[in-house]
């Protein structure tokens, strides 16, 4: 079992900066950020695995950077240029999928995460 807890959520205009954490009680070997917009299916946004391999959806690439203390079991979201389309609830997740290459990449699915953090609000005005 791994319990999660974002915070770092918040209220900035357009072409602002957030940086969301996640407080693990253990880092597992995948871990994940996704967000979920009103009336809205939660969407992967960013992944990374223990070896530093990360993916990132094409919406938010160039703009968050996922990264990970392990000595701190903290997952973070480092956001930059914010967009209006970034504002969501924004949730952290962990995975028990093992992998079988060094260089394979994390997928950004739902259903490749197992455990789920409650969730920090993100709002973006233009």
């Amino acid at each position: 079992q791994v319990q999660l807890v974002e915070s770092g959520g918040g209220s900035v205009q357009s072409g602002g900066s957030l940086r969301l954490s996640c407080a693990a009680s253990r880092l597992s070997n995948y871990m994940g950020w996704f967000r979920q917009a009103p009336g809205k299916e939660r969407e992967g946004v960013a992944a990374i695995r223990e070896n530093g391999v990360t993916n990132y959806a094409d919406s938010v690439k160039g703009r968050f950077t996922i990264s990970q203390d392990t000595a701190e079991k903290t997952l973070y979201l480092q956001m930059n240029s914010l967009k209006p389309e970034d504002t969501a609830m924004y949730y952290c997740a962990a995975s028990n999928r093992r992998f079988n290459y060094s260089f394979s990449v994390p997928g950004l699915g739902r259903g490749d995460f197992d455990y789920w953090g409650q969730g920090t609000q993100v709002t973006v005005s233009s």
